[in-house]
């Protein structure tokens, strides 16, 4: 488990710094140049910057680090040095007693534009905007990190989101964008923002409840484990109400949709039923897949 508080300051030899295990892919097909080795540097460069900062003051076993993935799609380069991307941010967690990873964030930032020189070092500082890689970069450490911890303890990342909140707000003056909440409802800011609307709070709560007292127990007491997440389904039911199609509702759905058809797909006929009423209600988009699990 994680540790805090200054039991940390003693443990030395069995625990690490690093909460990230993040794989980059650069997607740079669509991009037309001879230089090719500046897209493999920028893998390298940005995965070990996510995996080598310390992000949090906790304490990781080493089977506690975060894996995930950020696959980035180049889609122009407008001149030397200057890119347009998009960006699928993907984490999951370990399942407790198998060897299932469940998808915890599912979310595609379709808007970054950066820029980015071989060999140039990536730098950032909290406190002030330093470069469009760096702040994006950790925006989505601490995001990944936030989502994650709420999936281990009641709201358990708030202050993840706080620190992300940060860096949006650093971002403000910019020109870049993604950062603003006028020009899209579903970028970073929104995405933030949401982690800490009070409105979409049951969303937070419903992710806890969803891994820690369901998933994580249904191998032992799988009646139980469904009634819970039927619950927590629930609870993003009504704050989808709330807030109708949020970003953070729709990132959710998109990171367990098909887990949740292929979880209720062995249940009884009345539980399949009140899977499928919260989950065409909550997303509707997906309605046509849920059906299967009441035919």
């Amino acid at each position: 488990m994680k540790i805090y508080g200054l039991v940390a300051l003693f443990i030395t030899t069995v625990s690490f710094s690093q909460e990230l295990n993040c794989r980059v892919i650069v997607n740079a097909q669509q991009v037309q140049t001879t230089e090719r080795a500046i897209f493999t540097e920028m893998e390298t460069e940005f995965a070990q910057f996510l995996n080598t900062t310390i992000w949090t003051n906790d304490v990781y076993e080493e089977e506690e680090v975060i894996s995930c993935n950020l696959v980035i799609t180049i889609s122009e380069m407008p001149s030397i040095g200057v890119f347009r991307a998009s960006v699928q941010v993907l984490s999951s967690r370990p399942v407790y007693g198998s060897g299932y990873e469940s998808v915890v964030m599912n979310f595609a930032d379709r808007d970054w534009d950066f820029e980015y020189v071989q060999s140039q070092p990536l730098r950032f500082n909290e406190n002030t905007f330093t470069s469009n890689i760096t702040s994006m970069l950790a925006y989505y450490a601490y995001m990944i990190i936030g989502f994650d911890y709420d999936t281990f303890s009641d709201l358990g990342g708030t202050q993840y989101f706080q620190s992300a909140f940060k860096i949006v707000n650093n971002a403000q003056q910019t020109s870049f964008s993604g950062w603003q909440q006028f020009n899209s409802v579903r970028n970073r800011y929104w995405l933030v923002e949401n982690a800490q609307n009070p409105q979409l709070e049951p969303i937070r709560k419903a992710m806890y409840e969803y891994h820690r007292n369901g998933l994580d127990i249904i191998a032992e007491d799988r009646e139980q484990a469904e009634k819970t997440i039927l619950a927590a389904l629930s609870d993003i039911q009504r704050a989808n109400r709330a807030r109708p199609r949020s970003i953070l509702t729709i990132s959710f759905m998109d990171a367990k949709s098909g887990e949740l058809q292929q979880l209720f797909s062995k249940s009884s006929l009345a539980t399949r039923r009140q899977a499928y009423n919260l989950l065409s209600n909550i997303d509707p988009s997906r309605t046509d897949e849920y059906k299967a699990l009441i035919e």
